[in-house]
């Protein structure tokens, strides 16, 4: 029997593994992956191109103004068999990932009107089911009726190690204080904001990956998918 296909919500703090742990569960299940952490990003990326930044305080009006010219979208690149994300049809997944928009992201993240755009643009990628989507507020906001929800955490200093890892290997010149901090004031800012703030949805099973390495994450959420799978 044909099992239908679920939904898969990953919240989580900033630098907890997210998108990598979400990417392999969506390639072990054949589902659409989509990093919701990325679209905040590229509206930033964006905001900071136009100069609506300025010392991390942002032009709402002008940001807010030019979201209906924002076109998001994701491709899949068969040569890092990785999901690139576009903005305006233009790869922008490196350029995401840099500090600078590192340090903007969840102020631009705060704004009502940019979250109110990005959740109905997410919920229209999941209106078919069988996808995994990884942020801050999926399984409270986006989709509140997930058949999985995952909240995932791990130690500031265990998550900062490997953000500092994954920049150093991309050639960065990057300073793990710098790192600590900026997670830091993240998990502040995603946790305390007004609008859709971080916080774990009621029936969602907590996930502390300090000490697993990815493979034994993706085995335990796999077994999690067939329990849910399972029980509806």
């Amino acid at each position: 029997m044909e099992h239908k296909k679920i939904i898969v919500a990953i919240d989580g703090h900033s630098s907890s593994g997210k998108s990598t742990i979400s990417k392999q569960l969506a390639a072990s299940l054949g589902y659409k992956y989509i990093d919701t952490g990325a679209m905040y990003r590229a509206v930033t990326l964006y905001a900071l191109r136009k100069g609506f930044i300025n010392n991390k305080a942002v032009d709402k009006d002008k940001l807010i103004q030019v979201l209906p010219e924002i076109d998001i979208r994701f491709r899949y690149n068969p040569e890092t068999k990785k999901t690139d994300t576009y903005l305006n049809g233009e790869n922008i997944e490196d350029e995401i990932r840099a500090l600078e928009v590192s340090n903007n992201v969840s102020q631009v993240a705060t704004i009502k009107e940019v979250r109110m755009a990005m959740v109905k643009k997410q919920q229209e990628m999941g209106k078919e089911r069988g996808i995994v989507m990884d942020g801050r507020d999926i399984g409270t906001v986006v989709f509140p009726d997930a058949e999985l929800k995952i909240f995932l955490t791990a130690s500031t200093k265990v998550r900062a190690q490997r953000r500092y890892d994954e920049l150093k290997a991309k050639g960065l010149d990057v300073s793990f204080d710098e790192i600590l901090k900026n997670i830091e004031e993240r998990d502040h800012i995603d946790s305390t904001r007004k609008e859709s703030p971080l916080i774990k949805a009621d029936d969602a099973i907590v996930l502390d990956n300090s000490n697993m390495i990815p493979e034994e994450q993706n085995k335990w959420l796999l077994k999690k998918v067939e329990e849910v799978k399972n029980a509806h």
